[in-house]
């Protein structure tokens, strides 16, 4: 990461793609360094690099534990829709010197990733009710 100043980078960033809401990208920071903390040392193949897809993973685990059942209104209220805007917002950071990426890393390793209503929503919603347990009571 750079040492550059990341408030400042992510105004310059917002004022010339609005896409995503301001948060985002500060959200995305954090998710980054809980990814960083929660991949063992050993997996890291190059020191202190993750992959799109362990992103991902780390972006929807810390969200769940951070924002719980509110995650999926909180991306929808920063236009964050699918796993490729995590991509874009990363490349956006990475375009501004904030992340570094290595020669294999592109916008398609964001690609598919996960469905955000089975991400974000399915693990608070309750079980449904199995019929046979149904007529039996």
């Amino acid at each position: 990461m750079s040492d550059k100043n990341f408030p400042d980078v992510i105004k310059e960033i917002h004022q010339k793609d609005k896409r995503y809401g301001k948060g985002a990208y500060f959200f995305i920071r954090e998710a980054l360094d809980h990814t960083l903390k929660s991949l063992d040392q050993k997996k890291l193949k190059n020191k202190g690099h993750v992959s799109g897809v362990e992103l991902l993973e780390g972006i929807r685990d810390y969200a769940l534990d951070r924002f719980g059942p509110m995650t999926l209104t909180l991306m929808n209220h920063w236009n964050v829709r699918k796993c490729r805007d995590f991509g874009d917002i990363v490349f956006n950071l990475v375009e501004h010197g904030i992340l570094g990426r290595t020669e294999n890393d592109t916008l398609e390793d964001f690609e598919g990733g996960y469905n955000f209503q089975e991400a974000f929503e399915k693990p608070f919603m309750p079980n449904p009710i199995d019929e046979e347990d149904n007529q039996r009571n």
